[in-house]
C-alpha cells in the first residue's frame, strides 16, 4: 500500500494511493483512526482492514486535494549523516565507523510539494536528497535479523540544510531544523510493495540532476541502522529515519549554487516516488501565541 495524509474540503485524513485517485479511508473503513500515527500505533490489524478497503471504488482524484506529510508531526525525526561515500569524500571528512546522528525538530515537517521556506537570517540554504524510513512499531533493542518488523515503509524526503548554521555549532541540530525543511512524501510506500536494497536516487534543482546515487551505496544499512539507534532509545510509531545523502550538495559544488527564491528542488526515488518543492522567502516574524 501506499498510505497518505491528505487535506480535503478543510478536512486532513488518511487514505491510500492508487495512481491518480485516493481510497478514502474515512469512508471506506470509518472505524479506522484518521490520523496517521493513531493508525500506525492501531497495529496490524488496522492495516489488514486499510488492505481490505484498498480495493473500493469510493476514491478522490488525487488532482482535488493537497498532498501532506504522511507523518503530519513525526514524534522523531532521526537523520544520519556522512552515510555515503562519496558524499564524505566531497566534504573532505573521514568515513564514520559508527551512525553520525543528529535529529531534525517535528516542526520541520512539511508536504511533498509544500513551499521550503528561505530564512532572512542566512543565504547558505541546501538540499540533501534522502531515502527515509518510517517506523510501525514501539520498540526497543531490535537486533538487525528482525528490523522488517518494525518498519511502516518508506518515503522520500529531502534533509534541507543552513549550512551556516550547521557549521557554526558543535552539533548540527540548529542547521537542520527550520521549519518546513524535512518535506517528505507523497507516501509511505509499505514494505511488501518494495525492495529497498537498490533504489535510484536523484536530486534535481530547475531540471538539474545535481545528486545521483541509489541506496546499496549507504555505509550504514536501514538494519544497522534500526538496530543502532534502538539501542539507545525506544523508536515509536511515526517517528521518521533519514537514511543519509549522497555527492552533490551545493555546499561542496564550485560557487556554493545555495538555493534561492524561486528554485524546484526535486527529489525522485525509485519505487517511492517524487516530491518537489519550491523555494520561498520565509516573510514571517515574530509569533507569539
Amino acid at each position: 500500500m501506499r498510505l497518505v495524509t491528505f487535506t480535503d474540503t478543510g478536512s486532513t485524513r488518511i487514505g491510500i494511493l492508487k495512481n491518480d485517485k485516493i481510497v478514502d479511508l474515512a469512508v471506506v473503513a470509518p472505524d479506522l483512526p484518521r490520523e496517521m500515527v493513531g493508525f500506525l500505533e492501531a497495529g496490524e490489524g488496522a492495516f489488514a482492514k486499510a488492505k481490505a478497503a484498498a480495493g473500493s471504488e469510493a476514491s478522490i482524484k488525487l488532482a482535488d486535494v493537497t498532498l501532506e506529510s504522511p507523518v503530519l508531526r513525526p514524534p522523531k525525526i532521526l537523520a544520519v549523516g556522512l552515510n555515503y561515500r562519496e558524499h564524505v569524500e566531497e566534504t573532505g571528512r573521514e568515513l564514520p565507523k559508527v551512525p553520525i546522528i543528529f535529529n531534525k525538530q517535528s516542526t520541520s515537517a512539511t508536504g511533498p510539494f509544500a513551499p521550503i521556506l528561505r530564512p532572512k537570517e542566512s543565504v547558505a540554504m541546501d538540499y540533501e536528497g534522502e531515502m527515509g524510513v518510517v517506523i510501525g512499531k514501539r520498540c526497543r533493542r531490535v537486533p538487525k535479523d528482525r528490523y522488517e518488523e518494525v518498519i511502516a515503509g518508506y518515503t522520500v524526503l529531502n534533509d534541507v540544510t543552513i549550512r551556516d548554521w550547521q557549521r557554526r555549532s558543535p552539533t548540527m541540530t540548529m542547521g537542520k531544523s527550520w521549519d518546513s525543511h524535512c518535506p517528505m512524501g507523497p507516501a509511505i510506500v509499505t514494505p511488501d510493495e518494495v525492495d529497498i536494497s537498490k533504489l535510484d536516487l536523484k536530486t534535481l534543482v530547475n531540471g538539474e540532476v545535481r545528486q545521483h546515487s541509489d541506496t546499496s551505496y549507504l555505509i550504514f544499512d536501514v538494519p544497522t541502522l534500526i538496530e543502532h539507534l534502538s539501542t539507545a532509545f525506544t523508536l515509536e510509531p511515526g517517528d521518521v529515519i533519514a537514511t543519509g545523502t549522497c555527492a552533490g550538495v551545493a555546499a561542496a559544488m564550485e560557487g556554493t549554487p545555495w538555493l534561492k527564491h524561486g528554485d524546484v528542488v526535486r527529489v525522485e526515488i525509485e519505487s517511492l516516488g517524487a516530491i518537489e518543492n519550491v523555494v520561498a522567502d520565509d516573510e514571517g516574524g515574530t509569533l507569539i501565541e
